[in-house]
């Protein structure tokens, strides 16, 4: 009898964290748009995850949340699922966009040439007539009748007025100004809110929180506010950021001018 060649054991093809989640989500008899309402997360991005196809999702950041979202909704290992999509996400070559502060110049704003050379006309036509004027003042001043001299009353002292006291900043508000996940905890870890935040949609951050900080993909898609206001300097740009410190006082030094006379201050002052 020949003797026949036995072929070579071809390794098991490791589990991708997608077919870990069907199988879970399917052992619940649930659909991929019940897992979507539960998590919040949209259905395009659930979809990639279950195919194992990151390459439609804004970040490393926004795939590991979504996945372990999804896990925890249908009960599967998040951290095993975290891990596993990282190991996906290593193989996958992302160009990360150079963020570069660029204002666009506002055509409304700038005047026209024919608008430019009629203000420019009329500003000499100003210079001129007050050249006019005062030089025939003076030329009559100087060979006319002497006028008495006006008196001049004595300067009056005014006081100014007592600067108001500087109100405490104490409330922060971060609001989604297009849909974007966002995770905001404290300084032990413990989270104080995570998940998808929908246009408009606006989170208070408690402000007896322990220096309270946030982690976020999309910073140019949430706005941040003190006291209602909106803070002035503060450009968080389109680069994902993490334990960027969002408390009251936090946020007022992160956008105050240095004093004049201290030294540039260094580090990003979060």
């Amino acid at each position: 009898m020949d003797d026949v060649a036995s072929a070579p054991a071809v390794p098991a093809r490791p589990e991708r964290a997608g077919d870990m989640l069907r199988a879970a989500r399917e052992r619940l008899g649930l659909s991929l748009p019940e897992v979507a309402a539960r998590t919040r997360v949209p259905l395009r991005h659930l979809e990639g995850i279950e195919a194992s196809d990151y390459t439609g999702l804004p970040s490393t950041t926004y795939a590991t949340g979504f996945a372990k979202a999804y896990a925890r909704a249908v009960g599967a290992d998040e951290v095993e699922i975290a891990r596993v999509v990282r190991g996906d996400l290593a193989g996958v070559t992302r160009a990360t966009p150079e963020y570069r502060p660029y204002e666009a110049p506002d055509p409304a704003r700038v005047p026209s040439r024919g608008v430019a050379i009629v203000a420019l006309g009329v500003a000499l036509a100003v210079l001129i007539l007050a050249g006019l004027y005062f030089g025939t003042g003076g030329f009559r001043r100087g060979f006319g009748p002497a006028t008495p001299e006006a008196t001049t009353a004595p300067p009056v002292v005014r006081r100014a007025p007592a600067p108001s006291p500087t109100p405490t900043i104490s409330q922060v508000l971060v609001t989604a100004t297009d849909e974007v996940w966002v995770r905001i905890y404290d300084a032990n870890g413990k989270t104080l809110h995570q998940g998808t935040l929908k246009q408009g949609e606006r989170f208070d951050v408690p402000a007896d929180a322990q220096d309270p900080m946030i982690n976020v993909g999309r910073p140019d898609k949430i706005s941040i506010t003190v006291n209602g206001a909106q803070l002035q300097g503060l450009d968080l740009g389109r680069t994902p950021i993490k334990d960027v410190r969002v408390s009251a006082a936090a946020l007022a030094a992160r956008v105050a001018p240095a004093p004049a006379s201290s030294p540039t201050a260094t580090g990003d002052g979060r």
